[in-house]
């Protein structure tokens, strides 16, 4: 797996990597010997232990309509492995600019990849974007990211993954859930519980969906009988394009990203995705394509994104960039997803920077959270990394001390909240 979709937000930058994944391969002939659980795994089931805990679990899949002969066939493989658990607690979210995650992740050979895909599988492709309104390239950009088009799924079994989250308290409720949706998974025959391998998070298949997502997305696409989202090229499309549109509320034959132009005495305040405006208004205010032609005079709402701020690159963003931000909440992700799709569907690269821009420290970002938080702003975790939290923060504190509200922090924003003097750095020095 490259790209879990919930532990995007929570893998460490060094251990990223679109190889970093070993290859997907089927589990031990026997299940390994669980490590023990740790005492503080408990605290939210009243003590209980861990196979008091998995009775429990037994009993509400058999209340939803699993059957007792799919609880035996998955019995072995539902054991503790306080090792998932530390893995989920002790990642850190990842900070890395978006032109650097960018130029990696959305690499031509990964866009010509997704367009020989989209070749290799027209026939599923044509009837997904008929059947649900997604354009190919959009299937193909999460296709790419999520596993490099079924490369690296993770070599995990998911069984043991989900049991050992539902344990612990931090996520218990959802992970309970996802045990139950995998064990319908084999209860309708989609797969067996040795063929369950995937990433540490317990997401399956060739786009990384969780058990609850493939239970009410995936289909049959290729006609066998079986919903197969590890080894079915067209059950991967097909239920890919279903979950963008019935899922994540896809707009059928609506754009999604556009790079564009922003001139330097844009009303920053306005550059945000919770404002939308005509692009006939942004035009008035100067927004235009990247090579200067007019944005179109028409009314389709459209927000502006400054990933890394006004000297960084911009974007138009529709309201179908809302299936991004739903399929993963990370901004980097989500932003390089759009964008990665815009270029498989034959936009031209992103436009590079005139300057280097400027980044605060991890050390100095850290402060300058703390700094939000005393100010009354919830930021999430104070972790050194720009979330959308920390953002919104940003731009509402740029607000009040008059400084352009482009949610990207400065070495200026942190002076004014220190309640210092110090002077901004020129645009686009690196410190």
């Amino acid at each position: 797996m490259l790209l879990t979709r919930y532990a995007i937000a929570t893998i460490a930058l060094a251990a990223y990597s679109s190889c970093a994944f070993a290859q997907f391969a089927p589990p031990p002939a026997k299940p390994a010997v669980p490590k023990a659980p740790s005492p503080r795994a408990a605290s939210c089931h009243n003590g209980a232990s861990f196979d008091r805990f998995l009775a429990d679990v037994k009993q509400q899949a058999m209340a939803a309509g699993v059957s007792q002969r799919t609880i035996a066939e998955a019995s072995p493989y539902l054991i503790y492995d306080q090792g998932i658990v530390n893995r989920d607690r002790g990642q850190r979210v990842f900070g890395q600019l978006f032109t650097e995650f960018a130029v990696r992740m959305a690499a031509p050979y990964r866009m010509q990849n997704g367009q020989q895909h989209i070749k290799q599988y027209a026939a599923a492709f044509a009837r997904a974007e008929k059947e649900y309104g997604v354009p190919p390239a959009v299937i193909a950009a999460f296709w790419g990211l999520e596993s490099d088009f079924g490369a690296n799924m993770g070599n995990l079994p998911t069984l043991k993954s989900l049991v050992s989250l539902a344990y612990d308290c931090r996520r218990s409720e959802m992970f309970v859930n996802e045990t139950i949706a995998a064990l319908k998974i084999i209860d309708r025959g989609d797969l067996h519980p040795d063929e369950m391998i995937g990433s540490w998070a317990g997401e399956l298949g060739q786009t990384q969906f969780l058990p609850v997502h493939y239970v009410n997305y995936a289909v049959d696409y290729d006609g066998d009988g079986r919903r197969d989202l590890l080894r079915s090229g067209a059950d991967v499309i097909g239920s890919t394009a279903n979950y963008i549109a019935n899922g994540l509320k896809w707009r059928r034959g609506e754009p999604w990203l556009e790079e564009i132009k922003v001139p330097p005495n844009l009303p920053w305040d306005k550059t945000d995705l919770n404002v939308r405006e005509p692009r006939s208004t942004w035009a008035q205010l100067g927004v235009t394509y990247p090579d200067g032609r007019p944005l179109p005079n028409d009314n389709l709402a459209a927000s502006v994104l400054l990933p890394m701020g006004r000297f960084g690159p911009a974007f138009m963003a529709y309201p179908n960039f809302a299936a991004y931000t739903e399929w993963n909440n990370s901004l980097i992700y989500s932003t390089t997803a759009g964008y990665l799709a815009s270029r498989i569907a034959g936009a031209p690269p992103l436009r590079k920077p005139t300057a280097p821009v400027a980044q605060l420290p991890f050390n100095e970002l850290k402060e300058l959270q703390q700094l939000l938080v005393r100010a009354g702003f919830n930021v999430g975790k104070i972790d050194g990394v720009l979330g959308q939290q920390s953002r919104a923060a940003v731009k509402a504190m740029q607000i009040k001390h008059g400084l352009p509200a482009d949610s990207w922090p400065t070495t200026e924003l942190l002076a004014r909240m220190r309640g210092g003097t110090a002077q901004a750095q020129p645009a686009g020095m690196v410190r």
